[in-house]
């Protein structure tokens, strides 16, 4: 099983630079970093997980400007979003610096893409909340036209792009009906995300890894009638604390990678985070 980690990188925090070259030197599989424009002060939305929204949301670096400084210091680490708020993009400009990121780094990006959950935030964006799935499902379709190996068009609901020249591409070929990088959805388990995934990504990041023993057969049978191909399915659990329990359960449902959670905090307290963290590698 491969150990990736996340973080919320900020201002704050240990760098992407140093993050990046002590992940490598001990042998971990990757880094996701996730996506924050601005938290709107008014905190209307409360916060998913109950109580206060941590400091480090509002703090959160750019996703594709870390993860570009991470590449350029490694050679081996994978790189991912964890996650993208796609609908908060120009999907002509996403798909651009997906597709340089990952060919600058010979291919080692990962696209984690999310619906979001503050309203204030994806508001200021010009999204609509009740159309944000189906909107970041058409902002994917139009950033796969300009990822098509030759000049392809696209017209949907809420956008479009003429056949154009679109470098560079990025390095990993098409599989199935998804092309570009490697695309993972995040959400809570149920029939809408699951058909989402089936038809847009290659797999599925679920939050903190709890009830996949019920979930990952329903996705699978979701994915299947969609006619993928079983083996392609990737199922990533992500943000987990983990425990010995833990990962040898994924591993019996067929997991391959897990993504563990690291404090937004200092070189050292990462440090130590990093420490402890390597007795599962």
């Amino acid at each position: 099983m491969r150990i990736a980690t996340t973080i919320f990188l900020t201002d704050e925090t240990v760098t992407p630079v140093r993050l990046a070259r002590e992940l490598e030197r001990r042998g971990f599989a990757g880094l996701y970093v996730p996506e924050h424009t601005h938290i709107p002060v008014s905190r209307r939305t409360p916060y998913p997980a109950g109580g206060d929204l941590p400091r480090e949301y509002g703090r959160t670096l750019d996703p594709f400007v870390a993860l570009g400084q991470a590449a350029a210091v490694t050679e081996r680490l994978a790189l991912g979003t964890g996650i993208t708020l796609v609908a908060q993009h120009d999907p002509i400009d996403l798909a651009k610096q997906a597709a340089t990121l990952d060919h600058l780094s010979g291919g080692r990006f990962t696209l984690g893409v999310g619906y979001g959950w503050n309203v204030e935030e994806a508001a200021d964006h010009g999204v609509e909340w009740s159309t944000r799935r189906e909107l970041s499902s058409d902002r994917l379709a139009l950033m796969r036209a300009l990822w098509a190996d030759e000049p392809t068009a696209y017209a949907g609901r809420f956008g479009s792009v003429q056949a154009s020249e679109a470098h560079p591409k990025p390095v990993r070929r098409p599989r199935g009906p998804v092309n570009g990088p490697r695309t993972l959805i995040g959400g809570g388990a149920g029939p809408k995300l699951f058909a989402h995934i089936a038809r847009d990504a290659d797999g599925w990041l679920p939050i903190g890894g709890r009830g996949l023993t019920e979930s990952v057969p329903k996705l699978r049978a979701v994915w299947e009638e969609a006619g993928r191909d079983p083996k392609d399915l990737q199922v990533v659990p992500y943000a987990v604390l983990p425990s010995p329990g833990k990962l040898a359960h994924y591993a019996d449902l067929g997991i391959e990678e897990v993504v563990l959670q690291l404090p937004s905090a200092d070189e050292p307290e990462v440090l130590r985070a990093l420490d402890a963290y390597a007795a599962f590698l």
